[in-house]
């Protein structure tokens, strides 16, 4: 097995890989810590998920959700990290029943999906795994482990990002020495097209081929040049 991809807890910044981390962050000292000085007296139940590629596992993320929340949140905050691009449609399927943004009710194409519009605590429990699709076309997909759920103090926020996977670096194709910071979307199907600024300026394939290098499962696909609401 390769080397796993680490990441840092969004409270006391200890590195893990995911499966290291999503032990860490039932534990981790500095979060009990924060949970202790909310002035909430409002217990709410949350589902702790750990979120990877279905295809590249070395992109991932531990969220904790308010079961109150819907399933269009976690998809609104999925779209917001990593897959936003041209407004393609999702689904999420949960038992083997897809549930969209936007179902549609005709029966053309077999049993009609559910909404999003359904709390978690009515449609995932501990021990589930989710599959999710981001563009039906050139699709991202996903898959989401239901890891933990536990009663804490009630906060405002449907969503609480615990920890991501650092970005990851991929050297240039061309030189072999120096980062990558663009990928030519016409040579990543041939296992190279990692490109450095040095490198971009003189590829045969024009900079309109290019996007940026991104933290992301959907890196060089369709349009996806990344989050324009979190960091790397």
């Amino acid at each position: 097995m390769g080397k796993q991809s680490k990441g840092h807890c969004r409270y006391c910044q200890a590195e893990y890989a995911k499966a290291g981390m999503i032990r860490h962050t039932a534990v981790c000292k500095e979060r009990i810590k924060e949970m202790e000085k909310t002035t909430s007296k409002k217990p709410c139940g949350y589902f702790t998920l750990s979120i990877t590629g279905k295809y590249d596992r070395d992109y991932w993320l531990i969220i904790q959700c308010k079961e109150t929340a819907i399933l269009q949140d976690v998809d609104q905050f999925l779209r917001d990290i990593w897959l936003e691009c041209c407004g393609h449609l999702s689904a999420f399927d949960i038992g083997g029943e897809l549930y969209e943004r936007y179902p549609d009710s005709s029966g053309m194409w077999g049993p009609a999906p559910k909404s999003m519009e359904h709390q978690l605590k009515s449609v995932i429990e501990k021990g589930m795994n989710i599959g999710y699709e981001y563009d039906f076309g050139s699709t991202t997909e996903l898959i989401i482990t239901v890891s933990d759920y536990r009663l804490e103090p009630w906060k405002k926020d449907n969503v609480t990002i615990l920890a991501r996977n650092n970005p990851i670096e991929y050297l240039c194709s061309e030189c072999g020495k120096k980062a990558a910071k663009w990928i030519c979307t016409e040579c990543i199907y041939d296992g190279s097209g990692f490109l450095c600024e040095d490198c971009a300026k003189t590829h045969e394939c024009g900079s309109e081929m290019f996007l940026p290098v991104c933290n992301s499962p959907r890196l060089g696909v369709c349009a996806y040049e990344g989050s324009d609401i979190y960091g790397d």
